[in-house]
This record gives structure tokens, sequence and C-alpha cells, in this order.
């Protein structure tokens, strides 16, 4: 740079690097992604954020490295303001350095200050060492910075590649992970496992979706780089920009009161048959579609984002269709996790009860079944938000606690339909447990055939409701609670210590 006062050449240099900055790894690695079919990490940026609304900070910040591996700043999506970081992996494999770990700290803090989500997307080695001319001595503390968002602002990652170390941590520091199927992540790499513990593994059976998934770490799986993008789009369209906002109504085209004559084709009358919850939960919702957090973890509830009347709501619902609705460690963990999500952000929950219990048994004990089950409970009765609950056919013992079965509960409304049978246990468990005779059995069975009218004559529900008025009666719920709703947002306050 000249020392002259001659501004074309002042902007020309800077214009050199900058175009240096954006160049990333080279025209050699840039080429090599294209032709994979992969997305470089500003062509990520640009995929997930509205047309021309990408604002960067930092594009300089590194020297020799451009943008130290790490592309920032912030955005737009569907119109509404987000912070974001996207990790280079063209660039020194996307490692991190000084000047990344203070970008990663500063798009944290904008996101905290203005109150906007925070996007992360990962593909790299984790902290890099030392390199000459790096500042020594501590800097911000970028996990510090995320890890205070937790429940002010959405925070949402994306993981699109082989993710280690430092970086790898904001996964499960964010309310939402997704990860594409060729992707994986882990503490430290397949080089660092064999040297330090002598295994020898691939990336893949390091931190592939079949162990990241299984493990909760991530919660959904996206085919490629396009569709990890646009279920970000998606999942963020459910939430208001931050706990300080309501949820934004959707005109669905779906909007109307309606009854649900096929649902009574959908879900069987006895309490013992299978059936998959989730075309019963596609007969409620707006347009039949619902997006779905963690499927292939914890199966026995589903767990969905969804609209009702244009109304975004969270859907908990137990799912027949695996251990027969049994709740599970995986399960109770999950909706635990879910909820708070939920009631952080303001979202009506809608609970769709139908099951045995919690899942008994000398695995499901030594796995911590009471500990879960405790922290789903625990999760769904401080929740503040507006919770609208309905016992389909079944719901025994601990398994209707945390199903927020109890109309007493802090629910707006609650709901049975007749014929749900109810207890501390089904009536052949509890004939085993006393050793009954047949009079007694029968006695026992009869009774539980009619626990939803007793329920219903001492308030254990505020209403009994024919099954084709689900859709209508959760209507109800969101127009009863319409100005709760529609009043000022603030975060919500947590006391206690979740079990």
């Amino acid at each position: 740079m000249t020392d002259g006062h001659d501004w074309g050449e002042t902007l020309d240099d800077f214009e050199a690097r900058r175009t240096e900055a954006h160049a990333m790894g080279g025209a050699k690695k840039l080429d090599a992604r294209r032709e994979a079919g992969r997305l470089d990490a500003r062509g990520r940026i640009a995929a997930l954020l509205d047309d021309g609304s990408f604002v960067e900070i930092g594009t300089l910040a590194g020297g020799a490295a451009p943008a130290d591996a790490l592309v920032a700043g912030v955005g737009e999506v569907d119109g509404r303001p987000v912070a974001i970081g996207a990790e280079d992996f063209t660039t020194m494999g996307g490692s991190i350095g000084p000047a990344a770990s203070r970008k990663r700290y500063r798009i944290a803090d904008i996101a905290r200050r203005e109150r906007v989500p925070l996007v992360m997307l990962l593909e790299g080695a984790g902290h890099r060492p030392p390199m000459p001319g790096d500042p020594g001595g501590g800097g911000p503390g970028d996990l510090q910075a995320q890890g205070r968002l937790s429940g002010y602002v959405p925070m949402v990652c994306g993981v699109m590649g082989a993710s280690a170390g430092h970086g790898a941590i904001t996964a499960p520091l964010c309310d939402w992970s997704v990860m594409t199927g060729d992707a994986a992540i882990f503490t430290a790499g397949p080089p660092v496992v064999q040297a330090s513990l002598g295994e020898d593994v691939t990336k893949q059976d390091l931190g592939g979706p079949t162990v990241a998934v299984a493990s909760g770490v991530v919660h959904n799986v996206a085919a490629d780089d396009a569709s990890l993008l646009a279920d970000i789009r998606t999942y963020l369209s459910f939430f208001g920009s931050s706990a300080w906002e309501r949820p934004p109504w959707f005109d669905t085209g779906d909007v109307d009161r309606r009854r649900l004559d096929d649902l009574l084709e959908v879900v069987p009358r006895e309490g013992n048959k299978a059936y998959d919850m989730r075309q019963a939960m596609s007969r409620v919702v707006d347009g039949g579609g619902f997006f779905q957090i963690q499927p292939d973890f914890g199966p026995s509830i589903v767990c969905a984002l969804a609209r009702v009347g244009g109304h975004a709501v969270g859907v908990v619902a137990n799912q027949p269709a695996v251990i027969a609705g049994s709740i599970d460690v995986d399960a109770a963990d999950k909706a635990a996790h879910f909820v708070q999500v939920c009631d952080s952000f303001h979202l009506p929950l809608v609970f769709m009860t139908d099951n045995p219990g919690v899942l008994a048994g000398t695995a499901s004990e030594r796995a911590g079944i009471l500990r879960a089950g405790a922290r789903m409970f625990t999760a769904q009765t401080r929740a503040r938000t507006v919770k609208i609950q309905v016992t389909m056919r079944k719901a025994y013992g601990f398994g209707s606690c945390v199903m927020a079965m109890n109309g007493y509960d802090e629910q707006t409304l609650s709901y049975a339909f007749p014929g749900a049978t109810m207890g501390a246990m089904g009536s052949q468990g509890a004939g085993n447990a006393v050793g009954a005779d047949d009079d007694t059995r029968a006695a026992l069975r009869e009774a539980e055939l009619e626990s939803s009218y007793r329920s219903a004559a001492g308030l254990g529900f505020d209403e009994l409701i024919d099954p084709r008025d689900l859709r209508n009666a959760i209507l109800d719920g969101l127009t009863l609670s319409a100005r709760r709703r529609a009043g000022a947002a603030e975060p919500v306050a947590r006391i206690g210590i979740t079990p």
C-alpha cells in the first residue's frame, strides 16, 4: 500500500485484499467442491439467506488465512434478520484461529443485542495450533457467548461436513441441529483417536448420522446441502426472532374449523391396537403438514412443529406404532428438550396422549427411565406457554403426568375421548399385582372401561369430546388463549434444577 493520497490506489489495494479473501482456499479447491456437487461457505450462506441480504463482517480478519476460515455476518431469512457464521473448509480445513474466535463471539453478541436468531454452519477441524504472529492470551469466549443465548434467541446449527473439537460443541449448544448424510461430528477426528487410543475408525464410524442421531447430538438428517438449508428456513419460520416476540401467524390456506370424519378410521377404538400417530396429526394440522424433530431418536414420542388455524404450535404425541407408545429414556429426553424450546419462544404446546406408561423393565431402569421421566415432567409442568392436552385412548401412571394429562397443571384446556382408559396401571397389570380372581379381574376391566366417564364426573378433564372434533377443540384452546398470546412477550424465567 502506498503512502500517497490517491484514493484510486487506496481503493485498488482494498479491493485486491477483499478479492483475495473472497477467493477462500483458491480456485482449485472451490472447483473441486462444485464438481462434487457441494457448496462452499459463501455459497451456503447465499443459498440460505434472502437474495442480496448478506452483510459480511470480518472479511479481512485473519491475515494470511482468508477471513480466517469463517465467513460471518448478518442477513435475512424470509425478510427477518439473522446472524450467521459458516466455516470455510477450503481454508486451512475450516480450523479456528484467534480472529475466527472473535468473529464467532461477535455474531453471537450481535444476535444477543439485536435479538435475532443465530445460525452456524459447520465444516471445520476445530482450533488450529498457534501460528506465527497470532496473538497470545485469552480472548472473548465464543462458546460462552453462545451458551448465554439459550432461551433468548433461536439457535440453529447445520453440520455440512466433518466437524471436530471446539466447533462441534456448537451443535449440542443449539436448540436444533441438522446434518447431511455424508457429514460427521465428533470431539476429535480419526487421527487424534488413532494416536491417543489406538482405534482405527473412519469419520462416519466416529460421528456420522448413525452415531450423532442415536446419541441425540444431532436432531435431524438432510439429504444434501440444499435440503439442509431449506430445513433451516422451515424451522425458523415457526419461531419469532427472539423470546421478546411471539411466533408469526401464517395464512396456510387451511385455517378454518372442520370436522375430522376420517379420524375414526385412523385411530382404532381398541386401546391395544397400533396405529401411526403421524396419520392422526396430519388430519389435525393445517394442510396435513408438520416438521418433525428428531424422528429417529426416541421414536415412541413424536415431536413436531406445525400450524393449526395459522398458529405455530409444538406437538408432543405418543406413537403407538413404536413399543405401543411407551415412553423410554430417549423419548422422554427428546420431549423435555422440545418442550423447553417451545416454551422459551412462546409456541403453544399440543399434547396428544396415547400411552401405556413409561417403559418398564430392567433395561429401561438401568438406562434411567425415572430420571428421564422426571426431566420430561419437570419441563412440561414448568412450561408457561399455552398447553392444550387431549387423552385419545389411554394414559397410565407416570405416562399420564409427563404428557400433561392433569387438567390442574396450567393447561389452557384439557380433553379426552370417550372410552379413554386411565389409572395407575391397566386392569390386567392391576389384577396381576393383587393376585385377583376372575370376578375381580372382570370388575377391574369394567372400571377401566368406565374411567373416562368417572374422570369427567370429577372434572378430571375439562370436557370429553367426539374424536372428530379434535381439530376444533384445539382451535377453541387457541382462540381462548388469543389475548394472552397477543400480549407482550418476555423470556421465560426458569427457577429450579432440571433432573
